[in-house]
């Protein structure tokens, strides 16, 4: 476990001795560690605190979506097999009777593949990638709580570190808020969710399965309740190469059976429903059920106040259309490093904090409008006859099931593009960012 220093080699000109970086980040998934990692690449000294040790656990589905790959070139990242990832060429869509596959679309904005990778090393990969660059990784270190100054701003951290859980504190004009969606810090700060957003549940379980090295990320559409009622939310089979799946399931919470529905138990009927020969038994599974919370559609805000950035799951930035965290994640994180690097630049003060409320507006202007028809979309799946209208109709039709892709995976070129990215394109404008 390395130990913070009080010395920088960062651009910020200190008022104080007692800061022992320029930016704390609190959190080392995939935010936090492009945070972390594009703040270090600027010269800026940057703590990044972990909660747990890597390898660690994380409930996901492992799968990245073009989206999220962009974000990894960026960092750097090198995503070839030889370095553990395994590539996929687009989605294959299930349900209603129709099998649909469809390529990622080709884009100059964006790869034309998506990959798998465990996030029991995809994490440490993101979070050595953030060491490699010049930032300070220090594990088993949970934070506890806001420091704040004479006049209620965040000026650090309290923390319990190591297996002793000994109390200190860490201190940083500057800290970014990655620590999932948990949002301890920002809870801490009464940043409360919205109920006005939804929330998603999802769950997965590892098999043994010759569907290993599938090269399309898969969706299912069907996923019912005990008595019969198509839910809103898919069931995902996605090939790690590693001779396992991962097998999942995403409910949103706007449906009526949201609080009633046993999601292990819908699992193991969906799965138990599936062929033989591909091995989603209790035989062939290589650890138990576990599940965990999707926070979406900026449901806490807001992403910025008193000397905190609010990234990633804390931010509640998962896409409602399809319940993507990774490549929002990222991307929020690579966003509030650019920001914080310019208000670095800066006096503490008023321009420092112009400066900073870039931030939230600029989170506004990239996927308010998005998230927006997002909400909406989920609204309306919600509602089981709408469900089924949807998959009944719907998939049989391959132009709009394009569509569909691009607008649920938002991916799309901004400015050009074929005449399904300008609909999408002009939807997200007029659409309001609230």
């Amino acid at each position: 476990m390395s130990t913070p220093s009080s010395g920088s080699a960062g651009p910020l000109d200190r008022t104080s001795p007692s800061y022992d970086a320029d930016v704390i980040v609190v959190g080392a998934g995939p935010g936090g560690s492009a945070a972390a990692a594009e703040l270090a690449s600027s010269g800026i000294d940057v703590l990044l605190l972990e909660k747990s040790a890597f390898p660690r656990e994380k409930v996901c589905g492992d799968g990245l979506t073009p989206r999220a790959v962009r974000s990894l070139v960026q960092l750097g990242v090198d995503c070839s097999e030889q370095n553990g990832f395994i590539r996929n060429r687009g989605l294959r869509i299930l349900g209603g009777g129709v099998r649909l596959e469809l390529p990622w679309p080709e884009l100059a904005s964006f790869p034309d593949y998506g990959l798998v990778r465990p996030r029991l090393d995809f994490d440490e990969l993101l979070a050595r990638t953030a060491q490699k660059a010049g930032a300070r990784l220090q594990e088993h270190t949970t934070v506890t709580g806001p420091v704040l100054d004479a006049a209620g701003r965040v000026v650090g951290v309290t923390a319990k570190v190591g297996p002793e859980k000994l109390e200190r504190s860490y201190r940083a004009p500057l800290v970014i808020a990655a620590d999932g969606s948990s949002a301890r810090l920002a809870l801490s700060l009464g940043i409360q969710k919205r109920d006005d957003r939804p929330m998603g549940v999802a769950v997965r379980r590892y098999f043994e399965s010759p569907r290993t090295d599938d090269d399309m990320l898969e969706s299912w559409l069907e996923l019912r309740s005990e008595n019969g009622d198509l839910l809103p939310g898919y069931g995902w089979v996605f090939g790690v190469g590693d001779g396992t799946s991962n097998v999942g399931l995403g409910i949103l919470n706007t449906t009526t059976a949201w609080q009633k529905t046993d999601y292990k138990e819908l699992l193991a009927r969906w799965t138990g429903s599936m062929p033989g020969e591909w091995q989603f038994d209790e035989a062939h599974a290589t650890g138990p059920v576990r599940g965990g919370a999707l926070p979406m559609g900026f449901n806490r805000t807001p992403h910025y106040t008193r000397g905190v950035l609010l990234v990633g799951d804390a931010a509640g930035a998962v896409n409602p259309f399809n319940g993507e965290g990774i490549a929002y994640a990222m991307e929020s994180g690579l966003l509030a490093a650019e920001v914080a690097a310019q208000a670095l630049s800066r006096p503490a003060g008023p321009a420092r904090e112009r400066a900073l409320q870039a931030y939230p507006a600029q989170m506004k202007a990239v996927y308010g409008g998005y998230f927006t028809l997002g909400r909406v979309f989920v609204g309306l799946i919600g509602h089981p006859q709408v469900m089924a209208l949807a998959t009944k109709h719907g998939l049989p039709r391959p132009l709009l099931m394009k569509f569909t892709l691009k607008l649920l995976a938002n991916l799309t070129d901004p400015r050009g593009g074929d005449a399904l990215d300008r609909v999408i394109n002009g939807l997200t404008k007029v659409a309001p960012a609230a």
